[in-house]
This record gives C-alpha cells, sequence and structure tokens, in this order.
C-alpha cells in the first residue's frame, strides 16, 4: 500500500507537497505514527538536500516500511509503502508522478518566500496517479512489475537507523571542529601566560611572584 507521498525542492529542502492514502489514515488511525512517518520524510529530504545521500534513486528500510524516492530536476519525490509492496510499482509511481509535476503549472513555485506545504492543488494530482497504483494485481500494474528486471539494479538499498547515525556522527564532527576553531576564552587569559622576561633579562634582581632577591633565595638555599 502506498501510505504517504512527499514532493520536495533539493536545493532549500523545503516540502512542498504532502499526500496521504485514504486506508492508510482510515484503517490504521494513528496520529503518532503518520506525525511520525512525515518527520522521518522530512529528516530524508533535508538527508537528500545536503548530499548524505547522494543517489537519485533509492530504497530506505524502516520496520515494516519502506521510503522510496527519486530525484529529478531539483525535486525529490518521495513515497512511503509497505515492505510487501512491489518496490519497480513504487518508481514507476514516482515518475509517474514526476511526469505530472512538470506539467503542473503553479505561480511562484520557484519563489524562495513560499511555505512549506503550500502547494495543496498538487495533492489532487498525487491522489489521481496513486489510484493507478492501489491494485498491484491490475493488468497494467502485473506489466510494469514484469517489466525489465534490470531497472531494479541501480535501485540503492539502506536502513532509515545507519543513515540516523551516519547523521548524529557528523554533527558530532562538526561540534568538535567548531571547538577547535573557536577556543574556549580562558586559554587567551593572562594568567596562563608564562613571563618569560624573568629569563630573558639579566639585570632582573628579583622575583616578581615573591618580591625576593634571586641572591636571598639562594641563600637560603
Amino acid at each position: 500500500m502506498l501510505k504517504m507521498t512527499i514532493v520536495g525542492r533539493v536545493s532549500d529542502r523545503l516540502p512542498l507537497s504532502l499526500a496521504h492514502g485514504s486506508r492508510y489514515v482510515n484503517e490504521e488511525n494513528n496520529d503518532g505514527d503518520i506525525s511520525s512517518h512525515k518527520q522521518q520524510a522530512e529528516f530524508l529530504l533535508q538527508e537528500v538536500s545536503r548530499i548524505a545521500l547522494p543517489h537519485s534513486k533509492m530504497t530506505i528500510f524502516l520496520d515494516d516500511h519502506c521510503f522510496n524516492y527519486i530525484v529529478e530536476n531539483g525535486m525529490c519525490f518521495m513515497a512511503l509503502c509497505d515492505s510487501m509492496y512491489p518496490r519497480k510499482l513504487a518508481f514507476c509511481y514516482l515518475q509517474d508522478l514526476y511526469k505530472e509535476f512538470v506539467k503542473f503549472e503553479d505561480v511562484g513555485l520557484n519563489a524562495t518566500s513560499i511555505r512549506p506545504y503550500s502547494l495543496v492543488k498538487f495533492g489532487g494530482v498525487i491522489a489521481n496517479v496513486r489510484r493507478k497504483y492501489v491494485d498491484t494485481r491490475s493488468q497494467a500494474n502485473l506489466s510494469k512489475i514484469n517489466s525489465d528486471a534490470s531497472q531494479d539494479a541501480d535501485v540503492i538499498s539502506e536502513s532509515f537507523s545507519r543513515i540516523v547515525q551516519r547523521r548524529r556522527r557528523s554533527e558530532l564532527f562538526e561540534r568538535i571542529s567548531e571547538a577547535h576553531l573557536h577556543p574556549s576564552p580562558i586559554w587567551c587569559s593572562n594568567r596562563l601566560e608564562v613571563d618569560n622576561r624573568v629569563e630573558m633579562d639579566p639585570n632582573r634582581t628579583s622575583c616578581s611572584c615573591c618580591n625576593s632577591s634571586y641572591m636571598d633565595q639562594m641563600v637560603s638555599l
């Protein structure tokens, strides 16, 4: 089952359109899961934007679900599916969405001031395309599934947990690098500066730390 679809702009990781399958909303009826899957999709869009996921076509496994996405002309088309949903069919669905998106015209689509999920009209287009892919046993969909098998060979797969772990390591390294670039002010304090003038000045006869003469110190020894 195609559960969720998100279309986003890669350049600034901005999600433009979101659509849910009716069965996903009505049968599962779990707002927590829906919100969680939405956040996970937005996280993956961020990773695509920052080139942490450099592939133009990929499957991300998450428990008994998977995210499939493609990147075309600076746009990311992503679908959340059951893990049992035919992967080839999912990518055919995303390619059809891209073709419809090319024909879709919206004033201000490329504006930097556009708000997240403001492409509401495209949600209707997503619903129309998704209806064609609900029945995986239809003749049209079986033909797509049984088409050239080599199309699956170029799809990279990875687990969602590994992507999260890689992001955490990346953020940790960034914090460490920033710490080296911006050291604590204490290291610039005069209290930590060593006064080498004591050794460099042969005419100096007293110790600044105790105001006693060197000769007195030597006699005491």
